[in-house]
């Protein structure tokens, strides 16, 4: 049996995309307020507009689900419940262990490791967003925000001197890092909207041919 595509399965596509783009864009100014001024405003302008873009496919998809069917969603009802609670239980892990982390991290005089501990954190909680939301793609993005704050803390010193600006290297790597995977996996995910909508165009053909 072929699923119709819904208005609920297009907004809850749209919705990946918008919180995928702005905590994408918030590691940006994260990476960009570690290079200590060197490339501003421009970089930060183009974090700014890539955001924007991206915010923008997400509520195009919202302004197209309007004409969808209102029909019964891939998660509603009791399924749909339940996912929303363990969607909660996984954010309010995720911010109690960030919380913890930059507490350890102030005690024991390493505040330069914030940024690593919270993109590993980070990643980590994408890991049953996937199993939740059946979402193979969030098991790459978890994967790749871990391995890049990793990767950054045993290769990247912490402070670089480019230009004559001194960068806080941690920052600018794990910002801009991150950034660009969740830009890059917002992106994937508009384009999966864009497919559903094409799957609903040519459902309703169908319907209109038999």
């Amino acid at each position: 049996m072929v699923h119709t595509v819904t208005k609920g399965d297009l907004r809850g596509t749209a919705s990946g995309v918008l919180f995928m783009a702005f905590f994408g864009t918030l590691w940006s100014y994260t990476g960009v307020m570690g290079l200590q001024g060197w490339g501003s405003p421009w970089l930060l302008t183009a974090a700014l507009a890539i955001g924007m873009v991206l915010v923008i496919g997400g509520f195009s998809l919202i302004s197209a689900s309007k004409g969808f069917p209102q029909g019964t969603s891939t998660h509603s009802g009791n399924d749909g419940r339940k996912m929303r609670m363990w969607f909660n239980i996984i954010f309010a892990g995720e911010g109690i262990a960030i919380g913890i982390a930059i507490a350890v991290c102030n005690a024991v005089g390493h505040t330069e490791n914030i940024p690593i501990v919270i993109a590993i954190i980070v990643g980590l909680h994408f890991l049953p967003l996937a199993r939740l939301f059946r979402v193979r793609i969030y098991y790459y993005t978890g994967l790749l925000l871990c391995v890049v704050p990793i990767v950054t803390w045993l290769f990247v010193p912490e402070t670089m001197s480019l230009s004559g600006h001194q960068l806080n290297a941690y920052m600018s790597v794990v910002g801009l890092g991150s950034a660009l995977i969740l830009w890059v996996t917002s992106f994937a995910i508009w384009m999966i909207g864009r497919r559903l909508m094409g799957l609903a165009s040519d459902q309703l053909s169908n319907n209109l041919t038999h």
